[in-house]
């Protein structure tokens, strides 16, 4: 079941009732710009197909290319973390398998780090018109 505020969706299960947004930002390891093109739509795809497999809502993407930026709900269960590991372990393997240039450019597609930020004092409006903004760079 959903709740819906002006400004917050909550989601609700037999115990729980929640509202997590996040924004994240990963990128490809050394941070080389291979997000292009045929490379850039076929992440967009696999992002949004595996989003009910994983278990997150995408809010907000953008995908330049040298880094991504996502503004997820997500369950507190299992948490933000472990959904953006299995998002880059997903997407890894698919694109490198069906983009071999990235096998010989990259040792692996995605760097093991990333930033991770609640949206809670910043209204999802303000991160949307900055991944607007975003794109020009």
């Amino acid at each position: 079941m959903e709740l819906t505020n002006p400004t917050k969706t909550y989601v609700q299960s037999s115990n729980l009732m929640y509202s997590c947004q996040y924004h994240v930002v990963f990128c490809p390891k050394f941070r080389r710009a291979v997000l292009t093109d045929d490379i850039a739509e076929a992440l967009q795809a696999l992002l949004w197909e595996a989003q009910e497999s994983i278990g997150y809502e995408i809010l907000e993407m953008k995908i330049l290319t040298d880094h991504v930026h996502l503004v997820l709900a997500v369950s507190p269960q299992p948490g933000i973390h472990t959904i953006i590991n299995r998002i880059k372990n997903h997407t890894a393997g698919i694109l490198r398998r069906e983009f071999p240039a990235l096998k010989s450019r990259l040792p692996s597609l995605w760097t093991r780090s990333h930033f991770i930020s609640t949206v809670g004092t910043v209204t999802l409006d303000v991160i949307h018109r900055y991944l607007e903004n975003q794109k020009g760079k």
